[in-house]
């Protein structure tokens, strides 16, 4: 099975991971002194990973942590985006899918026709944050109406006046990440629904760090990303408050985030896991040894643990082998809801 190259520049995410690995060195020594749990030591095999870039701190992070203790089982974890993940994962080049949205459809449907049948367990909360420049000072908040004016091929707003009269005529410039991207289709869910058209005159990149670097840059530009991304570059960009379903303008946080009052922007984040590998021992222990520590890694990567019973649920469902998306019904369409009243 041929890999593709890791990315060479992810600085960033290399700090979140260290930070990870710190949280979860000290629960490695707990997991060994269990009587019930495997002998990782030996385990041997190779585990392919690729997928979201916003999921990819976690999954590093755990997989680190996991080789320290499973000095023979080879992990490789790759960021082509949630869809080229799913690409991949479809054509059975991977055994785990990170995902920062459920799958789709279509996805779905073309891991069928490849005999792929996967797992679906949710590892974490993120909120998809909107940022400005720190030089930006005339911004305080924003409604989702207003994002339609930025973001939207109809009638789009050429300066930050056309989005709010009181706001400078300052020239409009807009940072996204790519299509393949799960933040991309979330956003674009959100914002564009099923009518809507994304503007194509943004500047787009994969890769987090180069968006931080464009807006962090100009004071007239705006782009979203993880929450993670911005706590770790919040010296340079601005979190921009937008205005919940209440009509409150709500900033992202931890709490924000997993009490739900930062919608519509909160969101779940996954991995998928084909079942045949899931059967495996070495890809067996991994899932278990990652839903064990995912609450710790995403703390400190900067998203949000699951209530506990959610990743008692996951831990079923990987238990007995549930396949296929609690996202799409029976009649092949996407089902939409908070991830404890989906997810069940």
């Amino acid at each position: 099975m041929r890999l593709r190259p890791r990315p060479t520049r992810r600085p960033l995410a290399g700090s979140l991971i260290a930070l990870a690995l710190v949280a979860l060195t000290g629960t490695i020594s707990a997991a060994s002194s269990d009587a019930h749990s495997q002998d990782l030591r030996r385990l041997r095999g190779s585990i392919a990973i690729d997928g979201s870039s916003t999921v990819y701190p976690i999954t590093e992070a755990i997989a680190e942590a996991f080789k320290k203790e499973a000095a023979n089982v080879n992990i490789t974890v790759g960021v082509s985006g949630t869809g080229g993940g799913f690409k991949r994962f479809a054509a059975n080049e991977t055994d785990v899918s990170d995902a920062s949205r459920p799958i789709k459809p279509s996805e779905s449907a073309l891991c069928g026709e490849s005999g792929v049948g996967y797992l679906e367990l949710p590892v974490a909360y993120d909120g998809l944050t909107m940022v400005v420049s720190r030089s930006n000072d005339w911004i305080d908040h924003l409604t989702v109406d207003e994002l339609k004016k930025i973001f939207l091929t109809t009638d789009p707003a050429t300066t930050w006046q056309d989005v709010r009269d009181s706001w400078p005529a300052t020239p409009l410039k807009i940072y996204s990440p790519g299509t393949d991207s799960g933040t991309f289709d979330y956003f674009k869910e959100v914002v564009a629904g099923k009518d809507g058209t994304i503007r194509s005159d943004m500047s787009v990149s994969e890769d987090d760090n180069v968006l931080v670097r464009g807006v962090a840059g100009d004071a007239g530009s705006i782009g979203f990303f993880g929450v993670a991304y911005y706590l770790a570059n919040k010296d340079s960009v601005r979190a921009v408050p937008i205005m919940n379903k209440d009509g409150k303008a709500i900033s992202p946080t931890a709490e924000t985030i997993e009490d739900g009052s930062y919608n519509p922007f909160s969101r779940p984040l996954f991995i998928y896991v084909k079942t045949k590998s899931s059967r495996k021992p070495h890809v067996k222990a991994f899932i278990e040894f990652y839903l064990d520590r995912a609450p710790a890694a995403a703390a400190e990567v900067g998203y949000v643990g699951l209530p506990a019973d959610l990743y008692d649920r996951a831990r079923q469902t990987f238990k007995d082998r549930r396949e296929g998306s609690r996202y799409v019904d029976d009649s092949g369409e996407t089902r939409h809801g908070s991830l404890r009243d989906v997810y069940r």
